[in-house]
């Protein structure tokens, strides 16, 4: 019994497979439109810094290495540095320094500050629609929240490794995801429209059917022949 409700199912899909590719072919379409012409591209610009140990303190620290206490204290001190980074004073200092018209929070929704794992690094990610500005809040911020961090702990333990950089590749476009993803949405409408459009059919198809449906019993089917000679159905 399971296996000719499976032999079914995939009957009544076969049969409405063209609407099933029509509407796969128009939620591509729309997605296509979609990914082409109304996605706003937007840019990602990054710099990392490493907290390092704070030179400043002995006159031989050219001769101290770095423990692993020293270490343990740096990633201590990232989820801190963290938050400093987005801190209000920051991002007001770095928009008076830049002369940008954008308010605190939007700029804190537009920085992502991420630890590198198992590091005592962090990477701080600036998203913005113009590259130039991506690449010039994210240094700024960095050299604003350095100079916090020295005016806060008494301590220039920031260093940064690599400044950010002009970036020509849009972060957010994926003209092929965003493609699929329309491809599966179209895909899914489909098959929830046939199972749907199966459910309310009343028509009779089979013997199967009329005995489901009602309580008659099925004693002999005539196969129906079309002009070419094709068998067309049971009636």
């Amino acid at each position: 019994m399971e296996e000719l409700d499976l032999k079914k199912l995939i009957s009544i899909f076969w049969n409405k497979r063209l609407h099933i590719i029509l509407i796969s072919l128009i939620t591509v379409a729309i997605g296509t439109i979609y990914s082409f012409y109304f996605v706003k591209p937007e840019y990602e610009a990054y710099t990392t810094v490493v907290l390092v140990k704070d030179a400043t303190k002995t006159e031989s620290s050219s001769q101290e290495t770095i423990t692993s206490s020293d270490l343990g204290l740096a990633k201590n001190l990232i989820g801190t540095y963290s938050k400093l980074v987005k801190s209000k004073s920051t991002l007001r200092e770095t928009i008076n320094n830049l002369g940008i018209n954008e308010s605190e929070n939007t700029l804190a929704n537009k920085i992502t500050v991420s630890e590198i794992e198992d590091t005592a690094m962090l990477k701080i990610t600036v998203q913005h629609e113009d590259p130039v500005q991506a690449m010039k809040i994210a240094n700024e911020v960095t050299n604003v929240f350095a100079k916090k961090v020295a005016e806060i702990y008494k301590i220039d333990n920031v260093y940064t490794v690599d400044q950010a950089e002009e970036s020509i590749t849009p972060c957010n476009i994926n003209h092929i995801r965003d493609i699929l993803i329309f491809f599966v949405i179209g895909l899914v409408i489909s098959i929830i429209y046939v199972l749907v459009a199966n459910m309310f059919d009343t028509t009779i198809k089979d013997a199967d059917d009329i005995e489901n449906n009602t309580d008659l019993i099925t004693l002999v089917s005539i196969p129906y022949v079309n002009e070419n000679n094709r068998k067309g159905g049971i009636y």
